[in-house]
């Protein structure tokens, strides 16, 4: 435990966070830099907003969590300034997901994920500072994610009607920040919005008789036997079962942790590479190929949720299973991902754990899985520790 709670504590602390600040940081224009090579220069100058709003939560995070360091602070206001000044669109107030250094728009997704973590961000930042614009924020910038999630108003969407489909990824996002938000502003209808969420994920993602999460199912739950229908996505299912596993421990709701502990169970089966180890990218709902040609790689942030939800598991149910995958993911992952030369961590391996390539960020790839990583699984190693 004591080894573990180290190593998050100081990778984190030593490694993750200057490399960012000290190789990334825009005190130029404001935010972070998303793409930079394996010493952190930096490789393209254009902007990943879904890594502001990351970064501008990873920083008031620490700052609020860790230590009240003013370079912490100073780093999160910058980034949001930029989010505020650059990265909405006043057409619509949708938020860019890609601009230029200096904030220029050059796309817009046609999901608000930009909206979710911006949310987050703002959020730690009114806990932060106390100030009540960032609060109202955060609220505003959350709804708007919701809304757009719910009640799409005129964009044309990504698929026709010919096939309905929805995505694990809208409610595991919404119980995340939910959860955020409900510690960071006391955000009044967090709850109902979690319960919501965690229901839809029950009855339409959860499939018993076939042991599985699916990412990907119709509009009532049903498997859709198609390509995309039949691609399961181990790591973010795992992601989301950490979710639910932490409004169980939250709430002291044993149901909550079964279904969140039953989620990583089935996943790990269908995740973790028994013949060269680590959590593959995609895997088939049955033995009959998948589309993508990277699905056999591994990515980074798989494995950073990965470690979360098997000790979160562990803590929350003692059940040694758990604690020995916690060990397997740990050590494949800390063998292979780390570069102890440049630091960080490489994003994307291939099967057997090689580099694929040495980019340390790019427009996915930021300071938030990783980091994130860290800083929970040391807090939950140094609660355990203080525990009677």
């Amino acid at each position: 435990m004591q080894q573990y709670l180290e190593i998050y504590r100081d990778g984190l602390l030593n490694d993750v966070v200057p490399f960012w600040l000290n190789h990334a940081a825009d005190r130029q224009h404001g935010g972070i830099m998303t793409c930079v090579d394996r010493r952190g220069q930096v490789i393209d100058t254009d902007k990943g907003v879904w890594q502001q709003g990351r970064f501008t939560w990873l920083m008031a995070r620490l700052y609020n969590s860790v230590e009240a360091r003013d370079e912490w602070l100073q780093a999160a206001l910058s980034g949001a300034d930029f989010l505020q000044r650059h990265c909405f669109d006043p057409a619509d107030g949708r938020m860019w997901f890609h601009v230029t250094q200096d904030g220029q728009p050059i796309r817009k997704r046609r999901y608000a994920f930009s909206e979710a973590f911006a949310a987050m961000a703002f959020g730690e930042l009114f806990a932060a500072t106390g100030q009540a614009e960032f609060s109202e924020l955060a609220q505003k910038t959350f709804q708007r994610f919701l809304t757009h999630n719910t009640q799409p108003n005129g964009e044309a969407p990504k698929f026709t009607a010919t096939r309905p489909m929805r995505s694990i990824g809208f409610p595991m996002i919404t119980i995340n920040v939910a959860q955020e938000l409900r510690a960071s502003i006391r955000l009044p209808n967090a709850d109902q919005l979690i319960d919501a969420a965690i229901a839809d994920i029950r009855n339409l993602h959860v499939h018993q008789s076939l042991q599985c999460v699916l990412e990907t199912v119709g509009l009532d739950g049903e498997v859709i036997d198609h390509l995309d229908g039949r691609t399961l996505n181990p790591g973010h299912a795992i992601e989301a079962a950490w979710f639910v596993m932490n409004e169980g421990r939250h709430r002291s709701n044993s149901e909550l942790i079964d279904l969140g502990t039953t989620m990583l169970e089935w996943m790990w089966a269908r995740g973790w590479d028994q013949q060269h180890g680590g959590i593959l990218y995609f895997t088939g709902l049955d033995e009959r190929p998948v589309q993508e040609y990277w699905h056999d790689m591994k990515f980074w942030w798989p494995h950073n949720e990965t470690i979360i939800a098997t000790l979160m598991a562990f803590q929350l149910t003692g059940n040694p299973r758990y604690a020995d995958w916690h060990r397997q993911v740990h050590d494949w992952s800390y063998a292979h991902f780390p570069d102890p030369e440049f630091g960080e961590w490489y994003g994307y391996l291939h099967r057997r754990g090689t580099v694929s390539q040495s980019a340390k960020g790019n427009l996915w790839k930021g300071p938030f899985h990783l980091p994130r990583m860290q800083l929970l699984c040391w807090q939950l190693l140094q609660k355990k520790q203080r525990e009677p």
